[in-house]
């Protein structure tokens, strides 16, 4: 006998308890804030309300009404194959760190624009800022080398008032470094995040990009059409992301006193235990580990710090 009894939705539980997007999408709020979302907006197998994520527009409208309903933004749009981040997951990178800030206690977590943030590839997106600012006040700077990212990233700052004097973005003219160039002289920085480039070539990036494609179609798919987009320095980095979390702690030992927490993410669990072996070679005085989940994926964010205890005290007390 066919159980005609409609499929439970999964929840989206392993998100962070702040982040906004715990319950899911409520399409009925974000269409009637976006209304170009719509005609995207269709019921799924478990006969709720969901949209064709292998479609690039799509996705793009999905986060641009995200952001508008949750997140005070007024006009968001970046071009075409360029990054589409999912909203959740970000949302939960910056609530897991600010707790890292914190030390674990939400009431301890600084906020405000005296805390400054650094987002290495911030993307042409900016959707790390965008968060960062609007849930704890943060200010900003956005960091890439690609020129047309930036210039997607000044327009979403120059459409949106609310964010003027809260993210700059500066420009990284030296590919083989990440702070160098970035982090001025006597500048002091709270707070570094990345999202590194995990694959090692284009052409693994590529055979990611088919896999994805095929298990949300549930078909064969030949040709690449990148729903959440991506240019080569978004995705793949000689070496994967073992080579560049690597030069990430390395060069970031230079800037130790400049800088109170590094972070970044780490997508493969396999990863682990070479950036430990690196922290360690670079004397890392601190070190914590932070998993996350979304549906069926696992990451996590290490976050790093040289300071020693007594460094870290005068920090917060001068500082935050």
């Amino acid at each position: 006998m066919q159980d005609n009894k409609k499929k439970q939705a999964p929840t989206k539980a392993k998100l962070h308890p702040r982040n906004k997007h715990r319950q899911g999408y409520n399409f009925k709020k974000l269409i009637k804030t976006c209304p170009a979302l719509a005609p995207y907006v269709q019921d799924n197998k478990y006969g709720k309300s969901s949209i064709d994520f292998a479609n690039a527009v799509a996705v793009q409208l999905l986060n641009k009404a995200l952001l508008m309903e949750y997140y005070e933004i007024i006009e968001w749009q970046i071009p075409a194959n360029y990054l589409v981040p999912p909203i959740p997951g970000r949302a939960d990178y910056i609530h897991h760190i600010a707790d890292v800030l914190g030390d674990q206690e939400e009431q301890n977590i600084p906020r405000g624009s005296k805390i400054k943030c650094l987002d290495i590839g911030v993307g042409a997106n900016c959707v790390y800022p965008i968060i960062g600012n609007k849930e704890y006040g943060w200010s900003f700077i956005g960091a890439d080398i690609d020129t047309v990212a930036l210039q997607s990233a000044k327009a979403i700052i120059v459409s949106n008032p609310s964010l003027k004097d809260k993210i700059e973005i500066r420009q990284q003219l030296n590919k083989k470094n990440i702070f160098q160039g970035i982090i001025q002289e006597e500048e002091v920085i709270d707070l570094t995040i990345c999202n590194p480039p995990f694959h090692a070539s284009a052409k693994e990036a590529q055979a990611s990009s088919l896999r994805k494609l095929r298990n949300l179609k549930k078909e064969k798919v030949k040709k690449i059409q990148l729903n959440f987009g991506g240019q080569s320095n978004e995705l793949w980095y000689e070496g994967g992301e073992v080579a560049f979390i690597k030069k990430m702690i390395k060069e970031s030992k230079q800037f130790s006193t400049s800088c109170f927490w590094f972070s970044t993410l780490v997508s493969k669990q396999t990863t682990l235990k070479k950036v430990y072996q690196a922290l360690e070679q670079e004397k890392a005085s601190l070190v914590k580990t932070v998993e996350m989940g979304q549906g069926q994926k696992i990451s996590r964010i290490v976050a790093w710090t040289f300071l020693t205890k007594v460094q870290q005290e005068k920090w917060k007390d001068f500082r935050w």
